[in-house]
Protein backbone atom coordinates (compact mmCIF):
# COMPACT_ATOMS: atom_id res chain seq x y z
CA UNK A 1 0.00 0.00 0.00
CA UNK A 2 2.89 2.80 1.24
CA UNK A 3 4.53 1.61 -2.45
CA UNK A 4 0.87 2.65 -4.32
CA UNK A 5 0.49 5.74 -2.41
CA UNK A 6 3.97 6.68 -3.04
CA UNK A 7 3.63 6.21 -6.74
CA UNK A 8 0.92 7.92 -6.90
CA UNK A 9 1.49 11.19 -4.58
CA UNK A 10 -0.54 10.54 -1.32
CA UNK A 11 2.23 8.48 0.26
CA UNK A 12 4.51 10.35 2.88
CA UNK A 13 7.81 11.49 1.62
CA UNK A 14 10.95 11.08 3.51
CA UNK A 15 10.83 14.74 3.66
CA UNK A 16 7.13 14.45 5.54
CA UNK A 17 9.18 12.26 7.74
CA UNK A 18 11.66 14.07 8.85
CA UNK A 19 9.05 17.03 9.88
CA UNK A 20 7.70 14.88 11.83
CA UNK A 21 10.31 14.23 14.26
CA UNK A 22 9.61 17.94 15.14
CA UNK A 23 6.45 17.55 16.02
CA UNK A 24 4.52 17.01 19.06
CA UNK A 25 4.01 13.28 20.71
CA UNK A 26 0.08 13.07 19.68
CA UNK A 27 0.84 14.20 16.28
CA UNK A 28 4.15 11.44 15.96
CA UNK A 29 1.40 9.36 17.60
CA UNK A 30 -1.19 9.88 14.48
CA UNK A 31 2.26 9.65 12.06
CA UNK A 32 3.70 6.02 13.35
CA UNK A 33 0.24 4.99 11.96
CA UNK A 34 0.39 5.92 9.20
CA UNK A 35 2.02 3.20 6.57
CA UNK A 36 5.67 3.01 6.59
CA UNK A 37 7.95 3.20 3.65
CA UNK A 38 9.06 0.99 1.46
CA UNK A 39 12.89 -0.47 2.29
CA UNK A 40 13.63 -0.66 -1.74
CA UNK A 41 12.58 2.63 -1.70
CA UNK A 42 14.97 4.10 0.98
CA UNK A 43 17.84 2.72 -0.77
CA UNK A 44 16.95 3.96 -3.82
CA UNK A 45 16.32 7.78 -2.86
CA UNK A 46 19.77 7.41 -0.63
CA UNK A 47 21.63 6.53 -3.31
CA UNK A 48 19.79 9.50 -6.02
CA UNK A 49 20.45 12.04 -3.47
CA UNK A 50 24.84 10.82 -2.67
CA UNK A 51 24.59 11.31 -6.83
CA UNK A 52 22.94 14.45 -6.22
CA UNK A 53 25.58 15.66 -3.40
CA UNK A 54 28.55 14.74 -5.43
CA UNK A 55 27.23 16.01 -8.76
CA UNK A 56 26.42 19.63 -6.97
CA UNK A 57 30.68 20.16 -6.21
CA UNK A 58 30.99 20.12 -10.01
CA UNK A 59 28.50 22.81 -11.07
CA UNK A 60 25.59 20.54 -11.63
CA UNK A 61 21.83 22.88 -12.37
CA UNK A 62 19.74 23.26 -10.04
CA UNK A 63 18.21 21.02 -7.89
CA UNK A 64 15.02 19.40 -8.53
CA UNK A 65 11.94 20.80 -6.22
CA UNK A 66 11.28 19.56 -3.73
CA UNK A 67 8.10 16.37 -3.67
CA UNK A 68 4.33 17.59 -2.23
CA UNK A 69 2.18 14.52 -1.30
CA UNK A 70 -1.45 14.98 -1.06
CA UNK A 71 -0.81 14.54 2.82
CA UNK A 72 1.18 17.86 3.04
CA UNK A 73 -2.31 19.22 1.50
CA UNK A 74 -4.56 21.82 4.15
CA UNK A 75 -7.67 19.27 5.01
CA UNK A 76 -9.90 21.78 3.76
CA UNK A 77 -8.87 21.58 0.39
CA UNK A 78 -8.70 18.01 0.54
CA UNK A 79 -12.21 17.67 1.32
CA UNK A 80 -12.73 19.37 -1.96
CA UNK A 81 -10.69 17.20 -3.55
CA UNK A 82 -12.30 14.43 -2.30
CA UNK A 83 -16.26 15.73 -3.08
CA UNK A 84 -15.56 15.94 -6.97
CA UNK A 85 -14.87 11.97 -7.13
CA UNK A 86 -17.73 9.71 -7.54
CA UNK A 87 -19.01 8.18 -4.32
CA UNK A 88 -17.91 4.68 -5.50
CA UNK A 89 -14.46 5.24 -5.34
CA UNK A 90 -14.63 7.21 -2.08
CA UNK A 91 -14.57 3.33 -0.19
CA UNK A 92 -10.93 2.89 -1.75
CA UNK A 93 -9.67 5.75 -0.86
CA UNK A 94 -9.97 5.49 2.77
CA UNK A 95 -7.60 2.45 3.13
CA UNK A 96 -5.25 4.33 1.83
CA UNK A 97 -4.08 6.03 5.16
CA UNK A 98 -5.72 6.52 8.32
CA UNK A 99 -5.70 10.97 7.68
CA UNK A 100 -7.69 10.01 4.76
CA UNK A 101 -10.18 7.67 6.15
CA UNK A 102 -10.54 10.74 8.68
CA UNK A 103 -10.81 13.31 6.54
CA UNK A 104 -13.69 11.11 4.69
CA UNK A 105 -15.95 10.77 7.30
CA UNK A 106 -16.65 14.61 6.69
CA UNK A 107 -20.36 14.77 5.84
CA UNK A 108 -20.26 17.55 3.48
CA UNK A 109 -18.05 15.12 1.29
CA UNK A 110 -21.48 12.77 1.19
CA UNK A 111 -23.71 15.61 1.01
CA UNK A 112 -22.54 16.75 -2.48
CA UNK A 113 -22.54 13.20 -3.33
CA UNK A 114 -25.93 12.85 -2.84
CA UNK A 115 -26.49 15.73 -4.84
CA UNK A 116 -24.86 15.69 -8.08
CA UNK A 117 -25.07 11.67 -8.23
CA UNK A 118 -28.95 11.26 -7.04
CA UNK A 119 -30.34 15.29 -7.05
CA UNK A 120 -30.99 14.87 -3.13
CA UNK A 121 -31.28 18.85 -2.35
CA UNK A 122 -32.68 18.91 1.22
CA UNK A 123 -30.32 19.83 4.53
CA UNK A 124 -30.43 17.06 7.39
CA UNK A 125 -29.39 19.62 9.36
CA UNK A 126 -32.16 22.00 9.19
CA UNK A 127 -35.31 19.75 8.41
CA UNK A 128 -36.58 20.40 12.09
CA UNK A 129 -36.03 24.04 11.56
CA UNK A 130 -37.31 25.23 8.46
CA UNK A 131 -39.28 22.27 7.15
CA UNK A 132 -38.45 20.80 3.60
CA UNK A 133 -41.04 19.85 0.85
CA UNK A 134 -40.71 16.32 1.77
CA UNK A 135 -41.89 16.55 5.05
CA UNK A 136 -45.09 18.54 3.53
CA UNK A 137 -45.93 16.45 1.02
CA UNK A 138 -45.10 12.73 3.39
CA UNK A 139 -46.18 14.08 6.49
CA UNK A 140 -49.65 12.53 6.47
CA UNK A 141 -48.42 9.27 4.43
CA UNK A 142 -45.66 8.66 6.86
CA UNK A 143 -47.80 7.22 9.80
CA UNK A 144 -50.75 9.51 10.78
CA UNK A 145 -52.13 9.51 13.94
CA UNK A 146 -54.70 10.95 15.50
CA UNK A 147 -54.46 12.30 18.84
CA UNK A 148 -56.49 14.76 20.65
CA UNK A 149 -57.47 16.29 17.17
CA UNK A 150 -53.83 16.37 16.06
CA UNK A 151 -51.45 14.48 13.73
CA UNK A 152 -48.46 12.33 15.51
CA UNK A 153 -45.89 12.07 12.66
CA UNK A 154 -43.53 9.66 13.24
CA UNK A 155 -40.89 11.03 10.67
CA UNK A 156 -36.96 9.59 10.39
CA UNK A 157 -34.55 10.95 13.30
CA UNK A 158 -32.65 13.48 10.85
CA UNK A 159 -31.31 15.25 14.27
CA UNK A 160 -28.42 12.11 14.23
CA UNK A 161 -28.76 11.40 10.36
CA UNK A 162 -25.44 11.43 7.91
CA UNK A 163 -25.29 11.79 4.74
CA UNK A 164 -23.09 9.17 4.20
CA UNK A 165 -25.56 6.45 5.62
CA UNK A 166 -27.96 8.59 2.98
CA UNK A 167 -25.65 7.59 0.60
CA UNK A 168 -24.49 3.94 1.33
CA UNK A 169 -27.37 2.97 2.87
CA UNK A 170 -30.32 4.05 0.86
CA UNK A 171 -28.83 5.81 -2.58
CA UNK A 172 -26.29 3.67 -3.29
CA UNK A 173 -28.16 0.07 -2.35
CA UNK A 174 -31.16 0.72 -4.00
CA UNK A 175 -29.93 2.66 -7.36
CA UNK A 176 -30.59 -0.72 -9.57
CA UNK A 177 -34.08 0.52 -9.15
CA UNK A 178 -33.80 4.09 -10.22
CA UNK A 179 -35.77 4.53 -13.76
CA UNK A 180 -38.35 3.34 -16.11
CA UNK A 181 -40.24 0.14 -15.32
CA UNK A 182 -43.27 -2.20 -16.78
CA UNK A 183 -44.89 -4.11 -14.21
CA UNK A 184 -45.94 -7.61 -15.41
CA UNK A 185 -49.74 -6.94 -14.74
CA UNK A 186 -50.75 -9.88 -17.62
CA UNK A 187 -52.68 -7.73 -20.71
CA UNK A 188 -52.53 -4.56 -18.66
CA UNK A 189 -48.98 -3.48 -18.48
CA UNK A 190 -47.98 0.09 -16.72
CA UNK A 191 -45.96 2.64 -15.95
CA UNK A 192 -43.40 3.09 -12.88
CA UNK A 193 -40.73 5.47 -12.44
CA UNK A 194 -38.52 5.00 -9.45
CA UNK A 195 -37.41 8.48 -8.55
CA UNK A 196 -35.33 9.92 -5.52
CA UNK A 197 -37.96 12.66 -4.02
CA UNK A 198 -36.37 14.37 -1.53
CA UNK A 199 -35.16 11.90 1.05
CA UNK A 200 -37.31 9.26 -0.56
CA UNK A 201 -37.11 6.94 -2.98
CA UNK A 202 -40.34 6.92 -4.25
CA UNK A 203 -42.13 4.10 -7.22
CA UNK A 204 -44.94 6.50 -9.07
CA UNK A 205 -47.25 4.45 -10.80
CA UNK A 206 -47.66 6.51 -13.85
CA UNK A 207 -51.64 6.84 -15.19
CA UNK A 208 -53.22 8.56 -18.70
CA UNK A 209 -55.41 10.52 -18.03
CA UNK A 210 -59.41 10.00 -18.20
CA UNK A 211 -61.11 8.63 -21.16
CA UNK A 212 -61.31 10.70 -23.55
CA UNK A 213 -58.83 13.35 -22.56
CA UNK A 214 -55.80 12.89 -24.00
CA UNK A 215 -54.73 15.95 -23.85
CA UNK A 216 -54.46 16.12 -20.27
CA UNK A 217 -51.77 15.49 -18.04
CA UNK A 218 -50.83 12.48 -16.73
CA UNK A 219 -52.16 11.23 -13.39
CA UNK A 220 -49.72 9.15 -10.81
CA UNK A 221 -50.08 7.52 -7.27
CA UNK A 222 -47.02 6.32 -5.10
CA UNK A 223 -46.99 2.64 -5.13
CA UNK A 224 -44.15 2.31 -2.37
CA UNK A 225 -41.35 4.00 -0.92
CA UNK A 226 -37.88 3.67 0.67
CA UNK A 227 -36.06 5.82 3.66
CA UNK A 228 -34.17 5.84 6.26
CA UNK A 229 -35.91 5.64 9.62
CA UNK A 230 -33.25 5.07 11.28
CA UNK A 231 -29.44 4.94 11.27
CA UNK A 232 -28.20 2.58 8.37
CA UNK A 233 -31.54 1.01 8.03
CA UNK A 234 -33.48 1.56 5.42
CA UNK A 235 -37.27 1.08 5.57
CA UNK A 236 -39.31 -0.25 2.74
CA UNK A 237 -43.25 0.38 2.71
CA UNK A 238 -45.96 -0.29 0.61
CA UNK A 239 -48.09 3.09 -0.23
CA UNK A 240 -51.09 0.75 -2.14
CA UNK A 241 -54.51 0.93 -0.40
CA UNK A 242 -56.06 3.91 2.13
CA UNK A 243 -54.74 3.32 5.32
CA UNK A 244 -51.35 4.83 4.46
CA UNK A 245 -48.02 3.06 4.21
CA UNK A 246 -47.26 -0.50 5.83
CA UNK A 247 -44.31 -2.52 5.84
CA UNK A 248 -43.38 -3.94 2.38
CA UNK A 249 -40.25 -5.86 0.48
CA UNK A 250 -38.14 -4.67 -2.37
CA UNK A 251 -35.80 -7.91 -4.15
CA UNK A 252 -33.92 -7.69 -6.81
CA UNK A 253 -34.25 -10.62 -8.67
CA UNK A 254 -31.35 -10.39 -11.27
CA UNK A 255 -30.22 -7.63 -13.73
CA UNK A 256 -33.21 -5.22 -14.90
CA UNK A 257 -36.04 -7.12 -12.84
CA UNK A 258 -37.00 -6.34 -9.35
CA UNK A 259 -40.65 -7.38 -7.15
CA UNK A 260 -42.36 -5.87 -4.29
CA UNK A 261 -44.48 -7.68 -1.77
CA UNK A 262 -46.55 -6.24 0.86
CA UNK A 263 -46.47 -7.84 4.07
CA UNK A 264 -49.82 -6.57 5.28
CA UNK A 265 -52.32 -6.43 2.82
CA UNK A 266 -54.95 -6.39 5.03
CA UNK A 267 -54.13 -2.96 4.67
CA UNK A 268 -55.58 -2.54 1.00
CA UNK A 269 -59.24 -3.85 1.96
CA UNK A 270 -61.73 -1.48 3.23
CA UNK A 271 -64.68 -1.50 5.26
CA UNK A 272 -67.28 -1.34 2.90
CA UNK A 273 -65.97 -4.74 0.83
CA UNK A 274 -65.10 -5.53 -2.19
CA UNK A 275 -68.46 -3.05 -3.31
CA UNK A 276 -66.67 -0.62 -1.94
CA UNK A 277 -63.31 -0.85 -3.57
CA UNK A 278 -64.37 -1.08 -6.74
CA UNK A 279 -66.49 1.88 -6.69
CA UNK A 280 -63.38 4.20 -5.31
CA UNK A 281 -61.49 2.03 -8.03
CA UNK A 282 -63.89 3.40 -10.65
CA UNK A 283 -63.57 6.98 -9.55
CA UNK A 284 -59.82 6.68 -9.77
CA UNK A 285 -59.49 4.97 -12.81
CA UNK A 286 -61.71 6.20 -15.07
CA UNK A 287 -63.45 9.28 -13.30
CA UNK A 288 -66.97 8.17 -13.17
CA UNK A 289 -69.32 6.14 -11.28
CA UNK A 290 -70.40 2.68 -13.01
CA UNK A 291 -73.97 4.48 -13.59
CA UNK A 292 -72.49 6.82 -15.64
CA UNK A 293 -71.15 4.09 -18.41
CA UNK A 294 -74.30 2.82 -20.24
CA UNK A 295 -72.18 1.07 -22.65
CA UNK A 296 -72.73 -2.42 -21.59
CA UNK A 297 -69.53 -4.14 -23.15
CA UNK A 298 -67.60 -1.15 -22.01
CA UNK A 299 -69.11 -2.27 -18.19
CA UNK A 300 -67.44 -6.04 -19.30
CA UNK A 301 -64.03 -4.92 -19.91
CA UNK A 302 -63.58 -2.17 -16.49
CA UNK A 303 -65.29 -5.03 -14.26
CA UNK A 304 -62.78 -7.39 -16.16
CA UNK A 305 -59.79 -5.77 -15.69
CA UNK A 306 -60.61 -4.88 -11.92
CA UNK A 307 -61.01 -8.01 -11.15
CA UNK A 308 -57.71 -9.21 -12.74
CA UNK A 309 -55.78 -6.28 -11.49
CA UNK A 310 -56.90 -6.89 -7.70
CA UNK A 311 -55.06 -10.31 -7.67
CA UNK A 312 -51.68 -8.41 -8.15
CA UNK A 313 -51.88 -5.94 -5.13
CA UNK A 314 -49.37 -8.12 -2.90
CA UNK A 315 -46.80 -8.78 -5.42
CA UNK A 316 -46.00 -7.44 -8.46
CA UNK A 317 -42.55 -8.12 -10.84
CA UNK A 318 -41.32 -4.97 -12.61
CA UNK A 319 -39.02 -5.48 -16.28
CA UNK A 320 -37.04 -2.10 -16.78
CA UNK A 321 -37.73 -0.03 -20.25
CA UNK A 322 -35.74 2.71 -21.49
CA UNK A 323 -36.57 5.80 -23.67
CA UNK A 324 -36.29 5.46 -27.15
CA UNK A 325 -32.94 6.76 -28.38
CA UNK A 326 -33.76 10.04 -30.76
CA UNK A 327 -31.71 10.86 -33.93
CA UNK A 328 -31.90 14.72 -36.04
CA UNK A 329 -33.50 12.77 -39.12
CA UNK A 330 -36.52 11.56 -37.03
CA UNK A 331 -39.86 13.05 -38.08
CA UNK A 332 -40.56 14.26 -34.56
CA UNK A 333 -38.97 13.62 -31.56
CA UNK A 334 -39.41 9.83 -30.23
CA UNK A 335 -41.08 9.08 -26.96
CA UNK A 336 -43.96 8.30 -24.58
CA UNK A 337 -47.89 8.97 -26.01
CA UNK A 338 -51.48 8.43 -24.75
CA UNK A 339 -53.92 7.49 -27.23
CA UNK A 340 -57.14 6.49 -27.13
CA UNK A 341 -58.26 2.90 -27.66
CA UNK A 342 -62.15 2.63 -28.17
CA UNK A 343 -63.95 1.28 -24.90
CA UNK A 344 -60.38 0.52 -23.52
CA UNK A 345 -59.86 4.11 -22.76
CA UNK A 346 -56.54 5.54 -22.94
CA UNK A 347 -53.08 3.56 -23.10
CA UNK A 348 -49.72 4.50 -23.29
CA UNK A 349 -47.63 3.62 -26.41
CA UNK A 350 -43.91 4.71 -27.13
CA UNK A 351 -43.35 6.26 -30.45
CA UNK A 352 -39.68 4.79 -31.69
CA UNK A 353 -38.06 5.06 -35.76
CA UNK A 354 -36.22 2.17 -36.67
CA UNK A 355 -34.52 3.80 -40.02
CA UNK A 356 -37.49 3.70 -42.48
CA UNK A 357 -39.94 2.35 -40.15
CA UNK A 358 -42.04 3.74 -36.73
CA UNK A 359 -42.99 1.84 -34.71
CA UNK A 360 -45.69 2.05 -31.75
CA UNK A 361 -44.96 -0.43 -28.66
CA UNK A 362 -47.90 -0.54 -25.87
CA UNK A 363 -46.56 0.17 -22.68
CA UNK A 364 -50.25 -0.38 -20.84
CA UNK A 365 -52.44 -2.40 -23.13
CA UNK A 366 -56.03 -4.66 -23.40
CA UNK A 367 -57.12 -8.32 -23.68
CA UNK A 368 -57.15 -7.50 -27.20
CA UNK A 369 -54.11 -6.09 -28.01
CA UNK A 370 -51.76 -6.94 -24.58
CA UNK A 371 -48.77 -4.72 -22.93
CA UNK A 372 -45.60 -5.13 -25.11
CA UNK A 373 -47.19 -5.63 -28.34
CA UNK A 374 -46.68 -3.43 -31.82
CA UNK A 375 -49.50 -1.60 -32.05
CA UNK A 376 -48.90 0.44 -35.38
CA UNK A 377 -46.22 0.56 -37.35
CA UNK A 378 -45.64 3.64 -40.00
CA UNK A 379 -43.99 2.63 -43.39
CA UNK A 380 -42.08 6.26 -43.88
CA UNK A 381 -41.24 5.09 -47.30
CA UNK A 382 -44.77 4.96 -48.37
CA UNK A 383 -46.15 8.93 -48.13
CA UNK A 384 -49.98 9.45 -48.62
CA UNK A 385 -51.83 12.53 -50.00
CA UNK A 386 -54.77 13.06 -48.88
CA UNK A 387 -57.74 14.24 -51.02
CA UNK A 388 -59.10 17.57 -50.32
CA UNK A 389 -61.47 17.89 -47.50
CA UNK A 390 -65.12 17.20 -49.51
CA UNK A 391 -63.28 14.19 -51.04
CA UNK A 392 -62.36 13.22 -47.46
CA UNK A 393 -65.39 12.99 -46.05
CA UNK A 394 -66.16 9.92 -47.97
CA UNK A 395 -64.36 6.93 -46.53
CA UNK A 396 -64.58 4.39 -49.62
CA UNK A 397 -62.64 7.40 -51.62
CA UNK A 398 -59.99 7.32 -48.50
CA UNK A 399 -59.91 3.26 -48.81
CA UNK A 400 -59.60 3.61 -51.91
CA UNK A 401 -56.03 5.85 -51.60
CA UNK A 402 -54.60 3.32 -48.81
CA UNK A 403 -55.48 0.49 -50.58
CA UNK A 404 -53.38 1.73 -53.85
CA UNK A 405 -50.73 2.42 -51.52
CA UNK A 406 -50.97 -1.02 -49.81
CA UNK A 407 -51.06 -2.90 -53.06
CA UNK A 408 -47.55 -1.03 -53.92
CA UNK A 409 -46.03 -1.97 -50.99
CA UNK A 410 -47.19 -5.65 -51.71
CA UNK A 411 -45.86 -5.50 -55.29
CA UNK A 412 -42.45 -4.24 -54.16
CA UNK A 413 -41.78 -6.58 -50.96
CA UNK A 414 -42.61 -9.40 -53.87
CA UNK A 415 -39.70 -7.70 -56.00
CA UNK A 416 -37.36 -8.24 -52.79
CA UNK A 417 -38.48 -11.96 -51.97
CA UNK A 418 -37.83 -12.83 -55.69
CA UNK A 419 -34.07 -12.24 -55.49
CA UNK A 420 -33.58 -8.40 -56.78
CA UNK A 421 -30.41 -8.10 -55.51
CA UNK A 422 -30.03 -4.54 -55.63
CA UNK A 423 -32.69 -4.30 -53.40
CA UNK A 424 -31.97 -6.52 -51.01
CA UNK A 425 -32.07 -4.86 -47.29
CA UNK A 426 -33.30 -1.86 -49.29
CA UNK A 427 -36.69 -1.29 -50.89
CA UNK A 428 -36.93 0.74 -54.34
CA UNK A 429 -37.51 4.27 -54.31
CA UNK A 430 -40.67 5.59 -54.36
CA UNK A 431 -41.76 9.00 -55.47
CA UNK A 432 -43.26 9.27 -51.69
CA UNK A 433 -39.72 8.59 -49.66
CA UNK A 434 -38.42 11.67 -48.23
CA UNK A 435 -35.64 13.36 -50.31
CA UNK A 436 -32.84 15.10 -48.97
CA UNK A 437 -32.52 18.34 -50.38
CA UNK A 438 -34.77 21.03 -51.76
CA UNK A 439 -38.70 20.25 -50.91
CA UNK A 440 -41.24 20.47 -53.98
CA UNK A 441 -44.15 22.58 -53.67
CA UNK A 442 -47.37 21.27 -52.62
CA UNK A 443 -49.69 20.57 -55.28
CA UNK A 444 -53.64 19.78 -54.63
CA UNK A 445 -54.88 17.67 -57.02
CA UNK A 446 -58.52 16.36 -57.27
CA UNK A 447 -59.31 13.38 -55.99
CA UNK A 448 -59.87 11.69 -59.97
CA UNK A 449 -56.62 11.93 -61.01
CA UNK A 450 -55.81 8.95 -59.30
CA UNK A 451 -54.16 8.25 -55.97
CA UNK A 452 -50.68 7.71 -57.34
CA UNK A 453 -50.60 10.92 -59.09
CA UNK A 454 -51.42 12.58 -56.28
CA UNK A 455 -48.71 10.76 -54.12
CA UNK A 456 -46.16 11.75 -57.06
CA UNK A 457 -46.14 14.97 -56.70
CA UNK A 458 -46.78 15.46 -52.48
CA UNK A 459 -43.77 17.62 -50.44
CA UNK A 460 -41.00 16.31 -48.97
CA UNK A 461 -41.81 15.70 -45.66
CA UNK A 462 -39.60 17.90 -44.16
CA UNK A 463 -40.97 20.63 -46.05
CA UNK A 464 -43.83 21.31 -44.21
CA UNK A 465 -42.52 20.60 -40.75
CA UNK A 466 -39.82 23.35 -41.60
CA UNK A 467 -42.50 26.17 -43.04
CA UNK A 468 -45.08 25.44 -40.73
CA UNK A 469 -47.65 24.60 -43.18
CA UNK A 470 -50.26 22.57 -42.90
CA UNK A 471 -53.19 20.62 -45.05
CA UNK A 472 -56.72 20.57 -43.49
CA UNK A 473 -58.17 17.60 -42.25
CA UNK A 474 -61.38 16.04 -41.06
CA UNK A 475 -62.33 12.64 -40.28
CA UNK A 476 -64.54 10.49 -42.98
CA UNK A 477 -68.28 10.15 -42.20
CA UNK A 478 -68.83 7.05 -40.15
CA UNK A 479 -65.21 6.78 -38.44
CA UNK A 480 -65.80 6.86 -34.87
CA UNK A 481 -63.99 8.97 -32.74
CA UNK A 482 -63.72 8.66 -28.43
CA UNK A 483 -62.51 12.51 -28.90
CA UNK A 484 -64.16 14.88 -31.45
CA UNK A 485 -61.40 17.03 -30.57
CA UNK A 486 -58.80 16.67 -32.61
CA UNK A 487 -56.56 19.03 -34.73
CA UNK A 488 -58.14 19.90 -38.25
CA UNK A 489 -54.87 20.36 -39.87
CA UNK A 490 -52.12 18.05 -40.33
CA UNK A 491 -48.12 18.01 -41.85
CA UNK A 492 -48.38 15.02 -43.87
CA UNK A 493 -49.51 11.30 -43.63
CA UNK A 494 -48.41 7.91 -44.43
CA UNK A 495 -49.29 4.45 -44.93
CA UNK A 496 -49.01 2.33 -42.08
CA UNK A 497 -50.69 -0.79 -40.41
CA UNK A 498 -52.14 -1.65 -37.18
CA UNK A 499 -52.44 -4.74 -35.17
CA UNK A 500 -56.18 -6.12 -34.08
CA UNK A 501 -57.02 -9.01 -32.87
CA UNK A 502 -59.73 -10.75 -30.55
CA UNK A 503 -60.53 -10.99 -26.46
CA UNK A 504 -57.14 -12.61 -25.02
CA UNK A 505 -55.10 -11.71 -28.77
CA UNK A 506 -56.18 -14.19 -30.22
CA UNK A 507 -56.01 -14.60 -34.46
CA UNK A 508 -53.89 -11.32 -34.29
CA UNK A 509 -53.65 -9.53 -38.35
CA UNK A 510 -52.06 -6.45 -38.87
CA UNK A 511 -54.63 -3.99 -41.34
CA UNK A 512 -53.73 -1.34 -43.46
CA UNK A 513 -54.35 2.32 -41.74
CA UNK A 514 -53.30 5.92 -42.51
CA UNK A 515 -50.55 7.69 -39.75
CA UNK A 516 -51.48 11.32 -39.05
CA UNK A 517 -49.24 13.38 -38.21
CA UNK A 518 -50.59 16.92 -36.67
CA UNK A 519 -47.86 18.50 -35.10
CA UNK A 520 -44.73 17.66 -32.86
CA UNK A 521 -46.53 16.49 -30.01
CA UNK A 522 -49.79 15.01 -31.37
CA UNK A 523 -50.66 12.56 -34.14
CA UNK A 524 -53.33 10.42 -35.39
CA UNK A 525 -54.03 6.62 -36.70
CA UNK A 526 -57.42 5.72 -38.59
CA UNK A 527 -57.81 1.77 -38.55
CA UNK A 528 -59.72 1.15 -42.07
CA UNK A 529 -60.72 -2.05 -40.91
CA UNK A 530 -62.31 -0.85 -37.33
CA UNK A 531 -63.53 2.43 -38.74
CA UNK A 532 -61.75 3.66 -36.09
CA UNK A 533 -59.90 7.47 -35.16
CA UNK A 534 -57.03 6.85 -32.45
CA UNK A 535 -55.61 10.21 -31.67
CA UNK A 536 -52.62 10.81 -29.49
CA UNK A 537 -50.54 13.27 -27.52
CA UNK A 538 -47.36 13.27 -25.81
CA UNK A 539 -46.48 12.41 -22.16
CA UNK A 540 -45.18 15.63 -21.05
CA UNK A 541 -42.80 14.58 -18.21
CA UNK A 542 -38.96 13.88 -17.70
CA UNK A 543 -37.71 11.10 -16.36
CA UNK A 544 -34.59 10.20 -15.48
CA UNK A 545 -32.42 7.24 -15.38
CA UNK A 546 -34.58 6.03 -18.50
CA UNK A 547 -31.82 6.38 -21.28
CA UNK A 548 -30.56 3.09 -23.13
CA UNK A 549 -27.39 2.73 -22.81
CA UNK A 550 -27.06 1.84 -26.38
CA UNK A 551 -29.72 1.50 -29.48
CA UNK A 552 -28.59 -2.47 -29.31
CA UNK A 553 -29.94 -2.38 -25.82
CA UNK A 554 -33.00 -0.03 -26.95
CA UNK A 555 -33.77 -2.74 -29.43
CA UNK A 556 -33.43 -5.94 -27.34
CA UNK A 557 -35.59 -4.46 -24.92
CA UNK A 558 -38.70 -4.04 -27.36
CA UNK A 559 -38.19 -7.76 -28.62
CA UNK A 560 -38.58 -9.19 -24.41
CA UNK A 561 -41.65 -6.79 -23.94
CA UNK A 562 -43.15 -8.54 -26.69
CA UNK A 563 -41.96 -12.12 -26.04
CA UNK A 564 -43.89 -12.01 -23.30
CA UNK A 565 -47.24 -11.38 -24.09
CA UNK A 566 -46.78 -13.45 -27.91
Amino acid sequence: MAVCARLCGVGPSRGCRRRQQRRGPAETAAADSEPDTDPEEERIEAGAAALAGAGGGRGAGPSPPPRCSLLELPPELLVEIFASLPGTDLPSLAQVCTKFRRILHTDTIWRRRCREEYGVCENLRKLDITGVSCRDVYAKRINPRVKSGRFMKILPDYEHMEYRDVYTCLLHRYRHILGLWQPDIGPYGGLLNVVVDGLFIIGWMYLPPHDPHVDDPMRFKPLFRVHLMERKSATVECMYGHRGPHNGHIQIVKKDEFSTKCNQTDHHRMSGGRQEEFRTWLREEWGRTLEDIFHEHMQELILMKFIYTSQYDNCLTYRRIYLPPSHPDDLIRPGLFKGTYGSHGLEIVMLSFHGKRARGTKITGDPNIPAGQQTVEIDLMHRIQLPDVESLRSFNELSRVVLEVRERVRQEQQQQEDGAEDGEGRAPQSPREPQRGPARPSVELPAETGGEAAAAAAPAPEQPAQSGQGQPFVLPVGVSSRNEDYPRTCRMCFYGTGLIAGHGFTSPERTPGVFILFDEDRFGFIWLELKSFSLYSRVRATFRNAEAPSPQAFEEMLKNIQSLTS
